[in-house]
């Protein structure tokens, strides 16, 4: 299994706008092949630090998704969202190899 978390640190009172657009997010990424799940998690101290991680089957696989139009296409929309503040935060992005279950 290979698992990719991204994390963002937002602004504390947009924290709560940026939950409800991911509980609104396209789900696209759902029918890529080898993908098994995907939750966004929030830090239980820094409540405005949120991660998106994500479980696929294999690096392959997520690397298929990463390469493909649909992924770039839900990013540039990302890089477009109205709220500019919002649309600047870079996110840290890592990636794992499950090696022990």
């Amino acid at each position: 299994m290979y698992i990719v978390t991204s994390t963002v640190v937002v602004p504390p009172e947009k924290t709560d706008e940026v939950i409800g657009i991911y509980q609104k997010r396209s789900r696209r990424v759902d029918a890529n092949e080898g993908f098994h799940s995907f939750k966004l998690i929030q830090n239980t101290k820094k409540k405005n630090e949120l991660t998106v991680h994500m479980e696929w089957e294999s690096k392959g696989a997520y690397l298929a998704w990463a390469r493909s139009q649909e992924f770039k296409e839900i990013h540039d929309m990302e890089k477009n969202y109205p709220d500019q503040e919002l649309a600047g935060i870079t996110p840290i992005v890592r990636q794992y190899e499950v090696v022990a279950e």
